[in-house]
């Protein structure tokens, strides 16, 4: 049956499939921050107050899932490719082996093909709890470069070719082979202007003849 509360709670939790918090999922989806706070599910009245059907199409867009993935949701149920659900019902996340690789590696030659998708055998392997695609895969970053937000170890999950927006964070790799996790601000036909995580490295703004390719990070295991 469809209800109220049922359409809120699988909006919350297609955010906390993506990795996102329901902010976070609003601002992905080109909408306001608050446009799913909790505040904004009563009316001043105390009346139930609905998602419109324009900002479910958008989160259902800005996040890659299908129609049926947040129908799922709704219903209660899942199917295996989304994740299964718990006897609670809650949403139980699937774990996908995508292919790893450290940073270093990443900027040697042989490891990519021209678009960032990683090509040739033997990647080890790593189970993580995201929602992996068939192009997606694992980096582990080495150093501290990308403190305070990702620490030596940590593991990203990218997804090359996706759609970036200004605010994602994302991977790059430079012609030069150098690899860098950053915050996209600003990306044109000529240059591409990226954020520093860590506030002791600058931010760079680099033409796009010298960037090999762009890929959104999707995940993060902190």
């Amino acid at each position: 049956m469809l209800s109220h509360d049922r359409v809120w709670a699988a909006i919350d939790a297609l955010a906390e499939r993506y990795s996102l918090s329901a902010s976070g999922l609003a601002r992905r989806a080109g909408l306001d921050s608050t446009a799913f706070n909790k505040s904004k599910r009563l009316s001043s009245d105390g009346r139930p107050r609905w998602p419109s059907t324009e900002s479910l199409a958008k989160i259902i867009e800005a996040t890659g899932a299908s129609l049926d993935e947040f129908t799922g949701l709704v219903e209660g149920r899942a199917k295996a490719t989304s994740g299964s659900m718990t006897a609670s019902g809650s949403a139980a996340v699937q774990r996908s082996a995508v292919p790893l690789l450290g940073f270093a590696q990443a900027g040697a030659g042989g490891f990519f093909d021209d678009a960032g998708y990683p090509s040739g055998q033997g990647w080890d392997l790593v189970e993580l709890p995201a929602r992996a695609t068939d192009t997606s895969y694992a980096l582990q970053v080495q150093g501290d470069s990308m403190l305070p937000l990702y620490r030596n170890g940590d593991v990203l999950i990218v997804e090359p070719g996706a759609v970036t927006r200004k605010g994602d964070r994302v991977v790059v790799k430079t012609n030069a082979g150098e690899v860098m996790a950053k915050v996209l601000d600003r990306q044109t036909t000529k240059s591409i202007l990226l954020i520093s995580l860590n506030p002791d490295h600058p931010d760079r703004d680099i033409a796009m003849r010298d960037v090999e390719w762009v890929a959104r990070i999707v995940w993060a295991s902190q």
